[in-house]
């Protein structure tokens, strides 16, 4: 999740909320990729979690990585909860349950960003290892039940967990057992944003289906093949899933900021202490909602910024779009996440052939496609076809377009070679989370435990 900001500028209408999006358009010689990914924290001696505090800590991880990096450390009062590189280039925060999170520079190539993914790693194995922990590239906590899982000390996930429950079933799985890879896509205008709004929330479900790698809960199946995309199915349905007004031909900045405007906030910053705000919208904030209760009750841009950090749909619109369908995955799997979402939106070819393919589905076909898909990965049908002959084609399309932007390696590889991991996938009809229920169910004999140490990073 973002880094909360405190930027203090009064908001004094709607106009400034729907300008602060718009100044997200930039020309397409400056598109940028932005790569995050979330991996869980493990002891390697019993594959038990790794608590906040202690020796061997999560704490004493971020300590660790600032003496090596030199970048700034992120507070929560007294408590040490991230790093940000001091221009700017990067930050590493903390998810709920202890979830180590890279959120990547904006990049110009995906060889950048995926080395940058490697530096990331090779630096955290080298503080963590010594400490005897390592980290798993998941879509879901495969062992550790919630009452198991640590919980870190930030703010915002106090206000977060005690609301969660109120408003869906799954909402504390998201926030403490969940890990993704995500990618964030520039525009260079409110057309280009809409275009790229409306096929990417299209072809989320397909990305959740390629990257599926949750099939296990509490050391057994679930049942599933994504059960992070399940979660999402009902964590809070005012503020997650598809935005069915944004497949419209009239979407717009300003009618994503009246929906923002109408989800429930969940704090503001004030003196350094976060107000749980969850009773309110944020239009009533600023119809001074709470104007009886504090004495700095006007909104501010900071105010607004944090809150639509906490908007989940599927794909999130800030000065930029997230393509938020994805399970976390293996080193490979970092790489072709961006490298799938950039062939197909930064490429005017390849966006065409895109829209083309998947011009005839309708919006009630791809809600069914988004609720199968947990379930039955590639093998799902929109359309009368299978979800792994359409993936095919999509991928097919988005490693021309990646061929088409010619960013060649030191090998003189250009960047479609990160989509090879979907190719296999592809080619063998089965997602990771089916070959980890074969190995679950053969040679590692009715155990979660050997995936700790086979796919750690």
């Amino acid at each position: 999740m973002a880094r909360d900001t405190s930027d203090g500028t009064p908001i004094t209408g709607k106009a400034e909320l729907v300008a602060y999006l718009e100044a997200g358009r930039k020309p397409e010689s400056e598109f940028r990729i932005g790569t995050e990914h979330e991996k869980f924290p493990f002891f390697k001696g019993d594959n038990t979690p790794v608590p906040y505090e202690g020796e061997r800590s999560i704490s004493a991880i971020l300590k660790g990585m600032k003496d090596k990096l030199g970048w700034d450390a992120i507070m929560d009062g007294d408590n040490i909860i991230g790093l940000a590189e001091p221009h700017g280039m990067g930050a590493i925060s903390l998810e709920p349950g202890g979830q180590f999170e890279l959120s990547g520079a904006a990049l110009k190539t995906l060889h950048e960003t995926c080395r940058e993914s490697n530096r990331h790693l090779a630096v955290l194995r080298g503080v963590a290892e010594p400490m005897g922990i390592g980290f798993l590239g998941i879509g879901g906590s495969p062992k550790w039940t919630l009452a198991e899982t640590p919980r870190m000390p930030k703010s915002r996930y106090e206000i977060m967990t005690r609301y969660m429950p109120k408003v869906g079933s799954q909402g504390l799985d998201m926030m403490y057992r969940t890990c993704t890879i995500q990618v964030n896509v520039d525009f260079s205008s409110e057309a280009d944003m809409r275009r790229k709004m409306a096929l990417s929330q299209k072809l989320q479900p397909l990305a959740t289906a390629l990257f599926a790698s949750s099939p296990f809960t509490e050391g057994k199946p679930n049942g599933l093949l994504s059960w992070r995309g399940d979660i999402w199915r009902d964590t809070d349905n005012n503020r997650a899933g598809l935005l069915d007004f944004a497949f419209r031909d009239d979407f717009t900045f300003e009618r994503y900021v009246d929906w923002a405007l109408d989800v429930p906030m969940y704090f503001i910053i004030r003196d350094g202490r976060y107000r749980d705000c969850t009773s309110i919208t944020f239009r009533q904030f600023m119809n001074g909602a709470l104007k009886d209760e504090i004495d700095e009750w006007q909104p501010t841009m900071g105010d607004w910024t944090n809150h639509i950090s906490t908007l989940f749909p599927d794909v999130r619109l800030k000065r930029f779009l997230e393509m938020r369908g994805a399970d976390g995955g293996t080193w490979r799997r970092i790489c072709a996440l961006p490298s799938f979402w950039v062939g197909l939106l930064y490429d005017h070819g390849a966006m065409d052939a895109a829209d083309q393919l998947t011009a005839d589905w309708q919006v009630a076909d791809i809600h069914r496609l988004r609720d199968e898909v947990p379930r039955l990965a590639l093998k799902a049908e929109i359309g009368g076809r299978p979800l792994v002959d359409i993936a095919r084609e999509v991928v097919g399309i988005a490693r021309a377009g990646l061929k088409s932007r010619g960013n060649l390696n030191g090998d003189g590889q250009d960047e479609s070679v990160f989509l090879n991991p979907l190719d296999e996938i592809i080619a063998k009809k089965t997602t990771f989370a089916e070959d980890l229920l074969a190995l679950y169910h053969g040679r590692w004999k009715g155990s979660v435990d050997p995936l700790f140490e086979e796919f750690q990073y």
